[in-house]
């Protein structure tokens, strides 16, 4: 068995969101972390993954807007101070290409997602380090969640919209 670690100071979790329909948003998760179980150094085929965000880490460049992203009308940071995800499967669909499926949970909703993992490899660093790179994508309906708040626009539409596309760039450390 191999024990893997998230390196966050080498991973970023970010989210894009659509803004009055018009433009999107960035956004990330400053304070997170997460590990991987594999029955192998090297095969992630059979791997047991976990990871937690702290939503009071949301960071969108704006504080304002960052400060209203952690209030009741979204995430609810004092109440659910987490998002979390854990694998049920991670089933490769094609030489480096993965599907990551496990239930992600916040503001107090679990759901089954599936995301996009590419399997970047693995590689030393100059301190004798063992470190594996993946690259993650996928798609959430935010509402799904119960993260509903919105306003309408006077043009039709809606301020903020419902579809969250999910990006990670993750390097984890072999423990």
């Amino acid at each position: 068995m191999a024990q893997w670690v998230i390196d966050a100071a080498h991973s970023e979790i970010q989210f894009k969101v659509k803004h009055l329909m018009i433009s999107t948003v960035t956004g990330s998760f400053g304070t997170f972390s997460g590990s991987a179980v594999t029955a192998t150094d090297d095969d992630f085929t059979d791997a047991q993954i976990s990871f937690t965000a702290a939503t009071a880490s949301i960071n969108t460049g704006q504080a304002d807007r960052d400060n209203h992203l952690r209030s009741a009308d979204f995430f609810d940071a004092e109440k659910y101070p987490e998002v979390t995800f854990t694998s049920s499967s991670m089933k490769n669909t094609g030489g480096s290409n993965f599907e990551l499926t496990g239930t992600l949970s916040m503001h107090g909703v679990s759901k089954e997602i599936t995301l996009n993992a590419e399997f970047l490899g693995i590689n030393k660093d100059p301190w004798g380090n063992t470190k594996a790179g993946f690259e993650l994508s996928g798609k959430i309906n935010r509402k799904d969640f119960g993260l509903n708040w919105n306003a309408a626009l006077e043009t039709g539409g809606v301020l903020v919209g419902e579809e969250v596309k999910l990006i990670a760039n993750v390097q984890l450390a072999r423990q």
